[in-house]
């Protein structure tokens, strides 16, 4: 392992590439590289003729992989969300297998610079790639309290977000919100009850992170790219974190499963309905208890895996 790698341990890494069931000769997506844990483990079991394209938004991710010398390894600068696009540059006409590893590495969360953790002091940046878009701290200065509302409450699910919205309000008053200690501790004092083992900050971080990389948005968008991308037979393997994108996954998934339906007496030929364009491979894994015990980041994890018809 690289001393870049060592310090993040990808969730479920060999459940995962075990499920896209990897094929010496096949052409595979890592669509989150993060350290390259994943893309590792798919390269040992690629042939020589076999080819692995990763792609992150994050321009420390993409430095580890440019390290990587790997004639059939290609590190890309891009987010997922741009999938077909990706593809299509390199004339790559169809995959064997795509794999989604969503939300935060342990090398963002451990940057204070990146502003992803509430623990360590930093500017509120929040962006997976900080050379695009507004930092998390400049959308605060300018929402209003309305739309400060409806993001920590659609995306955090935040029961206090009317709260915590009026009192980011009132504190920008007094001066710019621009650090991750700022806040964690506006956030803290709007909380009436805190969970137990939870940071009362933890659900406003993660509506922020989400809102800020517009990370719904984006794996809404790479859902139906991945199916079009996969040959027959291929699977799309996606690791979610918490309900909003595994909800997400699990209904496209559903969706794509199910053969066409019409009203019913309508005198259509069974045969003439479009088919299901996936089959759905078990079901959804979570880590074990071993893995969550060695890596806490894993207790929220769950994989789904889906292969196209």
């Amino acid at each position: 392992m690289t001393p870049e790698a060592a310090g993040h341990v990808p969730v479920l890494a060999r459940e995962a590439v075990d499920a896209l069931c990897v094929r010496a000769e096949g052409v595979y997506v890592d669509g989150t590289f993060g350290r390259g844990g994943h893309s590792r483990l798919i390269l040992e079991r690629l042939g020589a003729d076999g080819r692995l394209i990763a792609l992150d938004k994050d321009p420390a991710a993409v430095a580890v992989g440019r390290k990587w010398e790997d004639p059939r390894f290609e590190m890309v600068h891009s987010g997922f969300a741009k999938l077909q696009e990706v593809l299509g540059e390199r004339e790559v006409a169809g995959v064997d297998g795509l794999l989604l590893d969503l939300g935060v590495s342990s090398g963002q969360l451990e940057d204070a610079d990146r502003g992803f953790s509430f623990r360590l002091d930093g500017p509120l940046d929040m962006r997976m790639d900080p050379s695009r878009g507004r930092s998390a701290a400049e959308w605060l200065a300018s929402a209003s309290e309305r739309q400060l509302e409806e993001v920590i409450k659609e995306y955090g699910e935040e029961r206090f977000a009317k709260q915590i919205a009026r009192a980011i309000v009132a504190a920008r008053a007094r001066g710019p919100v621009a650090t991750t200690r700022q806040f964690a501790e506006i956030v803290a004092k709007a909380v009436a009850t805190r969970e137990p083992g939870q940071d009362p900050a933890t659900r406003s971080f993660q509506a922020l992170r989400i809102h800020t990389n517009a990370e719904l948005e984006e794996l809404s968008l790479v859902l139906p790219q991945a199916v079009d991308c996969l040959r027959r037979g291929g699977r799309l393997v996606v690791i979610s974190f918490h309900s909003l994108e595994d909800r997400i996954v699990k209904h496209f998934f559903r969706q794509k499963a199910a053969a066409e339906r019409l009203p019913r007496k309508l005198p259509v030929r069974e045969r003439d309905l479009r088919p299901p364009l996936l089959r759905l491979v078990g079901k959804a894994q979570r880590p074990t208890r071993e893995e969550v015990e060695s890596n806490p980041r894993a207790r929220s994890a769950v994989m789904r895996v889906a292969e196209r018809l």
